[in-house]
């Protein structure tokens, strides 16, 4: 009975000691180890002064439970997004770089083009017979979207390269109204340029289908540097080339990448806002040098092309058989005549009116 009684007071007694040893014993590694991290960021101080790595190192690798913020929202509780670093030296690096060498390739390829071969030009005699080409909605879609597209373009272009091109040029003051000017268009004129992309697809999908006939035409692209006649239908391969990758992919790839600039109270996290914009530059830049060959020929590379578009949308006849034949057959056909012989009243009338594919 002694010897239990005994057993049990010495493990009471070893449970006090516990209890009242072993914080004092955590306190002091506790101590030993603050001690010690403080001696290092003591030591790295005097070596490498305001080196304050670990700290930063932690801050960026997003542990989100060590930092609390009383902002609620996406992304608050992130002290340093790296990401931001990354965006920067790719928006002025390699999309500044290359994008504003393919701005200035682009037109001195065309321009050596135009010395070259000279504006393109009917081979026959206008025959003074007018066939409709474009209607009035076609112009008024067509025109809207390229207002709005130069508006962009060019404001596009001061925010981009503004900084390098501008800039010394102007000074800060007369570069920073510039800036905001552009902006500001850039901002209020994307939208309009949106729903225009979303009515130039409706409006002129059905004719720049892929053909059988278009692969002769990329092959012999177009007779542009032969000079050598290709049929086509109302829009040849080199048009639909920017139909579907200009127009159409190009814009919707701007247009999607802008909205999410343009409303960030959607709660777009900052990285997709980078990516966003990384890729709206890219886009931007692909769209603006592939417009310039479309907008090269369809003002003074072509003869006859710009008026179409800028008057009443008529073409003649002999232009429509020389650049677009297979229209012509088509258009020809619907008015009741065989290609080539003059129409008679009621089909000079219908073709007139607007007789297309």
């Amino acid at each position: 009975m002694h010897d239990n009684r005994g057993m049990r007071w010495l493990m009471r007694l070893f449970v006090v000691l516990c209890i009242a040893v072993l914080p004092q014993f955590a306190h002091a590694q506790s101590a030993s180890a603050a001690g010690g991290s403080a001696q290092e960021q003591a030591e790295r101080q005097a070596t490498q002064p305001g080196n304050n790595a670990p700290v930063w190192r932690d801050v960026r690798g997003g542990d989100n439970a060590s930092q609390t913020t009383q902002v609620r929202g996406i992304e608050t509780n992130v002290l340093v997004q790296s990401g931001g670093e990354t965006w920067r030296r790719l928006r002025n690096g390699p999309i500044t770089i290359y994008g504003g060498w393919l701005i200035i390739i682009v037109p001195l390829l065309i321009l050596g083009f135009y010395l070259l071969k000279g504006q393109i030009k009917l081979h026959g005699q206008p025959s003074g017979r007018k066939i409709m080409r474009f209607s009035a909605w076609d112009r008024i879609v067509h025109w809207t979207t390229a207002i709005s597209f130069v508006i962009l373009a060019v404001s596009g272009l001061v925010l981009l390269f503004g900084k390098y091109v501008l800039l010394p040029v102007f000074g800060y003051t007369l570069f920073s109204w510039l800036a905001v000017l552009s902006k500001t268009l850039h901002n209020f004129v994307g939208p309009l340029f949106v729903v225009c992309t979303v009515l130039m697809l409706l409006t002129f999908v059905k004719d720049n289908l892929p053909k059988a006939y278009d692969w002769l035409w990329v092959r012999k692209a177009g007779g542009l540097f032969s000079g050598e006649h290709v049929p086509s239908g109302r829009f040849n391969a080199g048009e639909k080339t920017w139909f579907w990758g200009g127009v159409t992919l190009l814009g919707i790839i701007v247009s999607a990448s802008g909205l999410i600039m343009l409303f960030p109270n959607f709660e777009q996290g900052r990285l997709l806002m980078q990516q966003a914009n990384a890729t709206h530059a890219i886009a931007a830049v692909l769209f603006m040098a592939m417009s310039l060959g479309h907008i090269y020929l369809g003002t003074i590379g072509m003869e006859g092309a710009y008026d179409t578009m800028r008057y009443d949308g008529m073409v003649d006849e002999q232009w429509a058989k020389e650049h677009h034949e297979y229209w012509y057959n088509e258009v020809a056909a619907r008015s009741g005549r065989a290609p080539g012989a003059a129409p008679s009243t009621a089909a000079a009338s219908a073709m007139k009116e607007g007789w297309k594919l």
